[in-house]
C-alpha cells in the first residue's frame, strides 16, 4: 500500500499549528509539527485576512522546505465563537423496507436536515456542520446510529443538533488558501475533531465536559452515550490574561506574554515560597518590581470568571448530572499552571489534562504531544477515516550524473603552490615555463544536469590555468 501525506492548519487566535502526517493504511505518522505566531486571527475569526495569509504563507513554505515537498491541499478547522446550536429532523420513506439500513442512508438523511433547516439570514449564516443525536425506524425510537445500520424498516427518522456560524469566516478562509494557491480539501467544526484526540470511547459513553481552552476562545462541549449532546464557547481565553498582566503591570504584551508562562499560576494562596519573590523589570529607570504573588492574582481572578462562564454553560446544558466521566481539560492555556486544581475546586469533578492519545507515532519533537497540538493531531485523525487524497506533491527523483571522459593536453607540471581562480581566464601567464614533449591525461568529468544548462563541466582537478580554460572550451564544443 502507498503511502499518501495529510497536512492539517489550526488557525488559532494566538498561533498557527501546521502538521504533516504519513498515512499508510492504519498507521498514522506525524513527520513535521510546529507553531508559529498568528496574525490577523481574533476570537479564532480571521479579522485581517492580508495579515494572516502573509504570515501563513511563511509557516507553509518553511514546512515545504524542511519536508522537501509541495502541498498542494490543507484539511483546517472553523472558528468556535460566535457558533450557535439548533436542532433539526428529517424523514424518509424507504423504497425497499426489507434491505438492511446502511450508513449512507444515514448520511443521507442528515444531508436532508442540513439542507432544509431554514437559516435565518442565509446571507450571514452557514452551517458548519450536524451531530447525530438519535433516530427512530418502525418499530423503535431513540436509536443511536449503530443500533439502526443493520435493521428493517419503511422510514428513518433523525434528530440533529445543528451548529451554524458566519459566513464571512468562512469566506476569508477561502480567500486565505486562495491567494497561497492551495485548496482546502475539507473544513472541520474542531469540537469533534478535538475530543477524538483526547476522549477515550468510555469518557464520552459515561458523560464527559471537554473543556478546549484556547488564546481566544475557551469552548465547552458535553458528550453522553457516545454522542456530542451539547456546545457552547465564550470569547475569553489565553489572550485576555496576558491583556490584563499587560494592563496591570504596564509592560509590553510580549514581556507580559514570557512572564505568563514563566511565573503565571492560579491560586496563590498555593504558590509556597514563589509568592514571596519579586521579578525585577529593567526596562525603565528605575526598575519596576512586580511581586510574583500580585501577578498570580491578577490570573487567577480572569481564569474564576472563564471556569464560572464555562460552569454556568454546563449547568445550562441540563446535563450536569451526567457527567461522570468529569472534566477534561485542552488547549494551550491548559498548561498554566494550578489552573486544573483551581476548576476542581470550583466545580467539584474529577479533572484531568487532555493531551493527544497514543493512537500514532511520531517523528516531529515533543511538541506534538502537547495540548496545544490537539486540534491539528485531531484534523489529521478526521482526514484519514474520512480516506481524503494525497495533500502533497513529492519532488520527483533526479538522474545520476553522467561520467564521461576528456582528453586534456598539458603543457606543463602544476604548480604546487598555485591557488586557482576562476577569474583569471582568458588572462595571460606571467611565468617561465620550461619546454617539455606535450603530454596527454585522460580526466574524469562529472557531466550534471546543471553542466547542460551552464555550459561547463565540474573537474576533478586542472593543471594550469590554460588547461582549465581548454576543460571549458572543450565542454561547450560537446
Amino acid at each position: 500500500m502507498e503511502d499518501k501525506y495529510i497536512a492539517s492548519i489550526d488557525l488559532g487566535s494566538s498561533k498557527f499549528g501546521l502538521c504533516v502526517a504519513r498515512i499508510n493504511g492504519d498507521d498514522i505518522q506525524i513527520v513535521y509539527y510546529k507553531e508559529t505566531p498568528s496574525e490577523g486571527i481574533r476570537t479564532s475569526i480571521i479579522s485581517n485576512p492580508m495579515r494572516a495569509s502573509e504570515k501563513l504563507k511563511a509557516a507553509v513554505q518553511e514546512a515545504e522546505k524542511e519536508l522537501m515537498i509541495h502541498i498542494l491541499q490543507v484539511v483546517v478547522g472553523m472558528p468556535r465563537n460566535e457558533v450557535e446550536q439548533v436542532t433539526a429532523s428529517a424523514t424518509i420513506k424507504r423504497t425497499d423496507p426489507d434491505e438492511y439500513i446502511t450508513e449512507e442512508e444515514l448520511q443521507n438523511l442528515k444531508s436532508i436536515a442540513l439542507e432544509t433547516y431554514p437559516l435565518q439570514d442565509p446571507e450571514r449564516q452557514i452551517m458548519f456542520g450536524a451531530v447525530a443525536q438519535s433516530f427512530s425506524i418502525d418499530d423503535e425510537i431513540q436509536l443511536v446510529e449503530s443500533d439502526v445500520v443493520g435493521t428493517l424498516s419503511s422510514t428513518i427518522e433523525g434528530n440533529f443538533k445543528v451548529f451554524i456560524g458566519n459566513r464571512r469566516a468562512t469566506t476569508a478562509l477561502d480567500k486565505i488558501f486562495n491567494s497561497l494557491n492551495i485548496a482546502v480539501a475539507k473544513k472541520y467544526f474542531l469540537p469533534d475533531v478535538v475530543a477524538r484526540t483526547v476522549l477515550t470511547e468510555e469518557e464520552k459513553n459515561s458523560g464527559v465536559a471537554l473543556i478546549d481552552f484556547g488564546a481566544g476562545v475557551t469552548s465547552v462541549s458535553i458528550y453522553q452515550g457516545g454522542i456530542m449532546r451539547y456546545y457552547a464557547s465564550i470569547p475569553f481565553g489565553g489572550r485576555s490574561v496576558t491583556e490584563d498582566i499587560r494592563t496591570e503591570c504596564s509592560i509590553s504584551e510580549d514581556l507580559a506574554e514570557k512572564i505568563k508562562k514563566r511565573f503565571g499560576a492560579c491560586l496563590p494562596g498555593k504558590l509556597a515560597s514563589l509568592s514571596e519573590k519579586v521579578l525585577q523589570i529593567r526596562l525603565t529607570e528605575p526598575y519596576k518590581e512586580v511581586p510574583v504573588r500580585y501577578i498570580s492574582e491578577i490570573i487567577d481572578c480572569r481564569c474564576r470568571e472563564i471556569v464560572e462562564a464555562v460552569l454556568y454553560y454546563i449547568q445550562e446544558s441540563g446535563l450536569q448530572n451526567n457527567i461522570r466521566g468529569g472534566v477534561v481539560v485542552t488547549g494551550g492555556g491548559a498548561e498554566l499552571a494550578n489552573f486544573i486544581p483551581l476548576i476542581k475546586e470550583m466545580s467539584g469533578y474529577e479533572v484531568r489534562k487532555g493531551y493527544p492519545r497514543f493512537i500514532f507515532s511520531a517523528t516531529a519533537g515533543s511538541g506534538v504531544y502537547s495540548t496545544a497540538a490537539t486540534a491539528a493531531i485531531g484534523m489529521v485523525l478526521a482526514a484519514k477515516e474520512d480516506k481524503l487524497p494525497d495533500c502533497v506533491n513529492m519532488p520527483e527523483p533526479q538522474p545520476e550524473p553522467e561520467k564521461v571522459e576528456i582528453e586534456v593536453t598539458d603543457q606543463t607540471e602544476p604548480p604546487v603552490d598555485m591557488l586557482f581562480n576562476p577569474d583569471d581566464f582568458g588572462k595571460p601567464v606571467e611565468k617561465e615555463e620550461k619546454k617539455k614533449e606535450p603530454r596527454t591525461k585522460k580526466v574524469k568529468v562529472t557531466k550534471t544536469k546543471d553542466a547542460d544548462k551552464h555550459g561547463f563541466f565540474s573537474v576533478l582537478w586542472t593543471s594550469t590555468k590554460e588547461t582549465a580554460l581548454r576543460i571549458y572550451d572543450k565542454a561547450n564544443e560537446e
